[in-house]
């Protein structure tokens, strides 16, 4: 069956086939509704041993309010994509290599090298945690020291505990998450440090899996050692760090532990992109996308965590079976590229998705936004040509909470169709 797959999907195309590179909820989300939208050719290839993603790891709930109206688990939430995905083409096991500006994706299984012939891709690869080496703490290089998401895999997938007394440093959402599990699994977790003065975590993880487990939360403070005994981590410094983020001499604090979770933020994949010759963006680590969630190479659309880093899985499907159905227009030749005005950040706004603006678009505008740090009672206002379009209060805005602003079709069309847009935040006067 999978080489019939190969021998198919490697042939010349009629000009309607999709191919998507990834299968956890972002690809399967996107495959479902290309479907409904009546692309008949489609091929979902996933590099790991089952489809899914990150979610066959997520025994937790908390999946599934937006997407299905109830509170799943990650594999349930899994099992739901995957029914509605049923009858769709796949390959797992299979790791694509690369993906030429003309759409071929090269990939590698079992069966070995070939190339899949596609007329449009959706990239919908996710994201990596950032490792100890991108953040150079410095001390002893030994066991014990894992990214949180690896410790998850360990103790959810493996059934192995990867040590008794935690610390974790980062105060992302699986961080958080892993700092419940730890204690759930019967470890004890020291604390968790955050070098920022604010959570990089959404609120309620921060309720429900410190406060109601009495983990301290240490706001502005790092790790600046890590010892060792016989090579296995035994304990860790953390120290307070100023406004420039350096740790300030004096308010060292030991920590007695075996391991040491890293939840240090996440990376948009982005080798693929790259291979293709697409725009990235410096602030998301992603492409620089339009309306549509097309990249600067035609056909080429991108969503989901390789995107931009989302709060929540639903939210990245909902956005992948929005732009599975423009995949599905472009297959068709409805839309094709045209011109762009780009979004620019000012003013405490780091990033919007899209970036990009179409001028011949019609309809409603959806943006999604981070801020750079913590602000209360701001506007996030919106500005053609220096004039101000659109506005929206919010009590407090946080860089670990994505804002979401939609435009009526009037609004937007004067964003879309001014030579200057910009997005930032002004203060309640």
């Amino acid at each position: 069956m999978r080489t019939d797959i190969i021998k198919a999907f490697s042939s010349p195309s009629d000009g309607g086939r999709l191919v998507i590179v990834g299968g956890g909820p972002a690809g399967l989300a996107a495959a479902a509704k290309a479907r409904e939208s009546g692309v008949k050719d489609i091929l979902v290839l996933e590099r790991d041993a089952r489809l899914g993603g990150i979610l066959n790891q997520c025994v937790h709930s908390g999946f599934g309010l937006h997407m299905f109206g109830e509170e799943l688990t990650g594999p349930e939430y899994a099992s739901r994509l995957e029914k509605m995905a049923d009858g769709i083409d796949y390959l797992t096991n299979t790791t694509v290599l690369n993906i030429t500006p003309s759409l071929e994706v090269e990939c590698v299984s079992r069966e070995g090298i070939f190339t899949i012939k596609a007329d449009a891709v959706v990239l919908a690869c996710g994201c990596r945690e950032r490792p100890r080496g991108a953040i150079g703490i410095p001390g002893a290089r030994c066991s014990g020291v894992y990214t949180a998401g690896t410790a998850q895999k360990l103790i959810n997938i493996n059934g192995v505990m990867p040590g008794k007394k935690f610390f974790i440093l980062g105060s992302g959402d699986i961080g958080l998450i892993m700092a419940r599990r730890a204690v759930l699994q019967g470890g004890e977790v020291l604390g968790v440090a955050e070098i920022m003065p604010y959570s990089s975590g959404l609120k309620r993880n921060i309720a429900q899996c410190l406060d109601d487990y009495a983990v301290p939360l240490m706001l502005s403070h790092t790790v600046t050692d890590i010892r060792e005994k016989y090579g296995r981590l035994c304990g860790i410094t953390v120290s307070r760090v100023d406004e420039k983020l350096s740790p300030v001499p004096g308010t060292e604090r030991d920590f007695e532990c075996d391991t040491l979770l890293l939840s240090v933020g996440l990376i948009p994949e982005t080798e693929l992109l790259r291979s293709a010759g697409a725009e990235l963006d410096k602030v998301t680590g992603g492409a620089v996308a339009d309306e549509r969630m097309m990249t600067s190479v035609d056909g080429l659309f991108c969503v989901g965590n390789m995107l931009h880093v989302h709060d929540l899985a639903d939210y990245a499907c909902k956005e992948a079976e929005e732009c599975a159905v423009f995949a599905a227009q472009y297959l068709s030749g409805e839309k094709k590229r045209g011109k762009t005005v780009r979004v620019n950040c000012s003013g405490g706004v780091r990033y919007t998705v899209p970036q990009l603006l179409l001028k011949d678009f019609e309809g409603a505008l959806s943006l999604k936004l981070r801020v750079g740090n913590v602000a209360k009672n701001v506007y996030i206002a919106a500005y053609a040509d220096g004039e101000e379009v659109y506005s929206a209060f919010r009590r407090v805005v946080a860089p670990g909470e994505m804002e979401y602003l939609t435009l009526s079709k009037e609004k937007a069309e004067k964003l879309r169709k001014a030579e200057r847009v910009e997005v930032k935040l002004k203060e309640k006067r």
